[in-house]
């Protein structure tokens, strides 16, 4: 028996020594070694339109059946219908209510989020079942949520990590993004490219098997950063979901894919992603024309259908006599202004018309879409050469009624209403939207006379009292300076 100890022992070591020799088995390489799949469905600057989110979440459904799905929003899902955005007293809370029901994973902050303010943001922020990212804004003490900068979701052992960025183009002397100046001063926003560097080693990091830019950037900008840039300058990404510049965008720029899926929730991107290694091996992009689909969620589409029953909004408050496309719609809009506030001269910016007219009865429902952002209306009293000013500094296009403008050289002429040059010193009243002021505020004066009515209810007004027909055949009172 002692000679036969030694011998027992020494098998037990050798055993042991064989196995802690031996390679050890980690079950994340070989997960890391098995190729995932996922399906990853989006959407863009659908700006409050509800109806074929039933269709979505039928084709959302059905997939996820077979397949993991991811389901994101690349920002503007507010400002754009007024079943939305004049909801009760819950501006915007259909949407939140729809995209929660359709089963939202993320959504990135767009530029029109801000529009209603900040406690109507906080509280839609707070009723979403899904997350938010946005890596350059500050709510600072607004209350308002603090968005995640990035945010990593989890879907069947894969592991994917969105970081959200969102534009600030909006006013030439600050850093906001593209909405009313007046709704975000209390919040801080970085410019984008000066905080995406920050973010280079995320994807290690998080130990993500993808890392997606999910924007609102637009797609191609010479101000700044759009995704073309994002993925020129800042290679980090295994792709880019954009939004805001409202394109059927698939593209790959500097070896990253990119994609946009419109705007107005016409089409639903789709995705198909092969993952080895943290290694897309095969992607697949699909526009789906949301017209085409006939099958839908008959439970959201009853839903919906419930948010759409607002009789009030179907008020008739005038009478189109032709079809009105956008820009003769902008002259439409500065006259009625123009007449409502009782003004020499109104203007109206471009971006701020929103819809075309119909022919036939004019609805609530239609100058709330025309004009979806329940702008306020203000009056100044300028010179001839603060309005020359104005248009030559802010560089934008302006639909306009009481005067006629032209461009002579590099000079501004304003003529009045008979055609006679006007002198500089000639002192006009000036009525239009409060987002004009707010934006370019270094061109108007301090005093304002701040009106009653929005700019919504100055073309209601003016419909119901004033001219009740609206019959533009063509439009020639839009002026933008050039250089």
């Amino acid at each position: 028996m002692k000679n036969k100890l030694p011998l027992f022992f020494l098998n037990i070591i050798s055993l042991l020594i064989l196995f802690s020799c031996s390679p050890k088995t980690d079950n994340n390489n070989v997960n890391e070694n098995i190729e995932k799949n996922i399906t990853l469905f989006f959407v863009n600057d659908q700006h409050a339109r509800l109806d074929n989110f039933a269709k979505i979440k039928y084709i959302i459904d059905k997939e996820k059946e077979n397949n993991s799905v991811v389901v994101a929003c690349s920002g503007d899902m507010f400002s754009g219908s007024p079943v939305v955005d004049n909801y009760t007293d819950n501006q915007g809370y259909p949407m939140i209510d729809v995209m929660n029901r359709v089963g939202f994973d993320i959504s990135v902050l767009g530029n029109h989020e801000f529009d209603y303010g900040e406690e109507t943001l906080k509280d839609r922020i707070d009723q979403s079942n899904f997350k938010w990212v946005c890596a350059n804004v500050d709510m600072l003490e607004t209350n308002v949520p603090q968005p995640n900068e990035y945010y990593t979701v989890l879907k069947d052992g894969l592991k994917i990590t969105f970081l959200g960025l969102v534009e600030t183009n909006g006013k030439d002397n600050g850093t906001i993004p593209s909405t009313h100046p007046w709704k975000v001063q209390n919040f801080a926003f970085q410019r984008p490219e000066t905080v995406v560097s920050k973010y280079k080693d995320v994807k290690k990091s998080e130990d993500s098997d993808l890392f997606i830019a999910l924007t609102h950037l637009g797609h191609s900008t010479n101000k700044g950063l759009g995704d073309v840039q994002l993925a020129e300058q800042y290679p980090y990404f295994d792709l880019i979901v954009g939004g805001h510049s409202h394109q059927e965008i698939n593209t790959i720029e500097n070896g990253i894919p990119i994609f946009q899926s419109g705007s107005y929730l016409k089409n639903l991107g789709e995705i198909e992603i092969s993952v080895k290694n943290k290694t897309i091996t095969n992607i697949k992009y699909t526009l789906i024309n949301l017209d085409e689909v006939t099958e839908y969620d008959q439970n959201l589409k009853d839903i919906i259908d419930g948010y759409n029953d607002l009789p009030e909004l179907k008020e008739v408050v005038g009478e189109s006599l032709i079809y009105h496309e956008k820009h003769k719609v902008g002259c439409f809009y500065a006259d009625a202004l123009k007449s409502a506030m009782n003004v020499d001269v109104s203007f109206q910016n471009s971006g701020g018309v929103r819809s075309f007219l119909d022919k036939g009865d004019i609805t609530k429902e239609e100058i709330y879409t025309i004009e979806p952002f329940n702008n306020g209306t203000v009056k100044y009293d300028m010179s001839v050469q603060q309005i020359k000013d104005f248009l030559i500094g802010s560089a934008s296009g302006f639909y306009y009624s009481g005067i006629t403008i032209e461009q002579v050289g590099n000079k501004v002429e304003i003529k009045d209403a008979t055609g006679n040059l006007m002198n500089d010193n000639t002192i006009l009243s000036v009525g239009l939207n409060d987002y004009i002021p707010a934006v370019h505020d270094e061109y108007f004066p301090e005093e304002n006379k701040v009106q009653d009515l929005s700019a919504a209810e100055s073309i209601m007004s003016y419909l119901q009292n004033t001219n009740s027909e609206v019959n533009y055949a063509s439009c020639a009172n839009y002026f933008k300076y050039t250089i």
